[in-house]
């Protein structure tokens, strides 16, 4: 029999109380923190390893035994993610209708256009490398697992983990550019086309 034990259920277990906080105000603290990295092991230690070390049972004992060890951490992650606070304050007062209009139309206008066709910018890109022409496939070159060309060579695009589905029945027998989504753009593989 297997039971699920919520983190409420175990802060009642265990008799530790449940901080209350406004609606919004935790998950915004939250953001603040991923920005800020505030809680990160350089300012409030390696907590893996520090519960390792701690011989107590309590709660209370934890606490005075942290606090006997990393004595400045709290403020020190408090300060950090308040200074994070403070910039989306900043940034709040500057976000009008306008602002959020225009957020919103490059989210699904442009975001989703260039998801859907940056193909051809690696296409593209691929052809400049080369020092050559490139274009789209055909919808009988599509048929056919071909993208585009670069010059006169058939290319296929492919997800970086399309490498991993190596036991695919499909077979492509023209070269594969691999692509990966990262931070601000995508990295491309062009090995098997220079």
């Amino acid at each position: 029999m297997k039971v699920r034990i919520s983190v409420e259920e175990i802060r009642k277990y265990l008799e530790i109380e449940t901080p209350e906080f406004p609606k919004y105000v935790s998950p915004l603290i939250n953001l603040a923190n991923q920005y800020a990295q505030g809680t990160r092991p350089r300012i409030v230690g390696q907590m893996s390893e520090l519960i390792q070390q701690f011989t107590g049972k309590k709660m209370s004992e934890w606490e005075k035994w942290y606090l006997e060890q990393k004595p400045e951490a709290i403020k020190a992650a408090t300060e950090k993610i308040l200074k994070k606070l403070e910039n989306f304050r900043d940034a709040l007062d500057k976000t009008d209708e306008s602002v959020v209009e225009q957020w919103v139309r490059d989210l699904v206008i442009v975001k989703t256009f260039i998801g859907l066709r940056f193909q051809e910018a690696i296409l593209k890109k691929g052809a400049d490398i080369k020092g050559t022409n490139y274009h789209l496939s055909n919808p009988e070159d599509e048929a056919k697992g071909i993208d585009g060309y670069i010059g006169d060579i058939p290319v296929s695009i492919k997800p970086h983990t399309y490498k991993v589905k190596a036991a695919l029945p499909e077979h492509i027998a023209k070269k594969i550019i691999y692509y990966k989504k990262v931070d601000k753009g995508i990295e491309v593989d062009y090995g098997e086309i220079l």
